[in-house]
């Protein structure tokens, strides 16, 4: 079966265009708003890689079956996929794909009404990838019984490329937080049901609205509680470049991976069963999407259920405004 032909539009995030250098399954046909000098060396000696300066001639290119969007400013972005949705395109965003729950919705009924698939780029990875992946599955056989509560920390580092204005990558609750909400209800497999969060301004060393550090607050949908802390204060000699931890706490006992996954331990009643036996990750969620849009599988999440907790974070975001 032939490859899924895939556009790239900008490169504000996490773009996926060194995925697909030699890809089996998708391949790149055309760019747009991406410099040249970020292509993959491949993509750089291949004439037949379009270079478009717009999205709008991105979209025009009727060989481009998938549109990847890391837009220059992600205030725009839900606009551009509506765009490349009414354009007959599926859609890959970044996260968060919206900044309202508004353009959230517009988004599903409008993959929906077009038949086309949308999905948010990288943050489905995390409950599909190692440790993660076997604390999932750990969770789904009941070995934990129900779960309680979650704890949950997405810590990165400071860089003077963070930007100061949210409208350009959504801002620390959103673009950050959403990794953390993903280790809740994909992971602990449990849905956030109300949120509370609290940010603070301070440490940033420059001028501007970029937030530092928040703290949430959640309850769950079967009852149980959550806490999120995520932040810009991950220090280089971590070593790492995210300082991530979770624990899920059940009736039955508790999993934990800390020091960004390196460090995983299981304790029931009746033993401390030490770390995890760790099997193979999961494919890439951009496999998943294309084999899905060959026919030859299905999604695990639905669209819905993959970015309910961008909704939630709106949410939060949307209350602190209005405090």
């Amino acid at each position: 079966m032939d490859k899924i032909k895939i556009g790239l539009y900008g490169v504000n995030g996490h773009q996926i265009h060194h995925a697909l250098v030699d890809h089996s399954l998708g391949e790149c046909v055309a760019v747009a708003a991406f410099p040249e000098e970020l292509l993959p060396e491949s993509f750089k000696a291949n004439a037949a890689i379009r270079r478009y300066a717009t999205l709008d001639d991105l979209l025009a290119d009727d060989a481009v079956e998938l549109v990847s969007l890391c837009s220059p400013r992600r205030a725009d972005q839900a606009a551009d996929t509506l765009h490349s949705l009414a354009a007959g395109k599926h859609v890959y965003a970044e996260k968060p794909c919206a900044l309202t729950e508004a353009d959230l919705d517009a988004i599903l009924a409008a993959a929906a009404r077009a038949g086309k698939a949308f999905h948010e780029i990288t943050v489905s990875d995390t409950p599909f990838d190692q440790p993660y992946l076997t604390m999932r599955e750990l969770v789904q056989s009941g070995l934990l019984g129900p779960i309680v509560q979650v704890f949950a920390q997405k810590s990165y580092p400071y860089h003077n490329r963070r930007p100061q204005d949210e409208a350009v990558d959504g801002g620390l609750l959103l673009q950050v937080g959403v990794h953390a909400l993903r280790f809740i209800e994909q992971v602990a497999c449990v849905k956030v049901a109300d949120i509370y969060a609290l940010e603070t301004q301070l440490g940033n060393p420059e001028p501007g609205d970029l937030r530092i550090a928040a703290s949430m607050m959640m309850t769950l949908e079967n009852g149980g509680l959550a806490n999120v802390i995520c932040n810009y204060l991950n220090p280089p000699a971590f070593g790492k470049w995210g300082n991530e931890s979770l624990r899920i706490f059940g009736t039955q006992g508790f999993v934990e991976a800390v020091d960004g996954g390196a460090k995983t331990r299981l304790v029931l009643k009746e033993a401390d069963r030490g770390p995890l036996h760790i099997g193979e990750p999961g494919p890439l969620y951009l496999d998943r999407l294309l084999t899905s849009l060959r026919g030859e599988g299905e999604m695990p999440l639905s669209p819905e259920d993959e970015v309910h907790p961008t909704r939630m974070l709106i949410r939060a975001k949307q209350a602190l405004g209005n405090r």
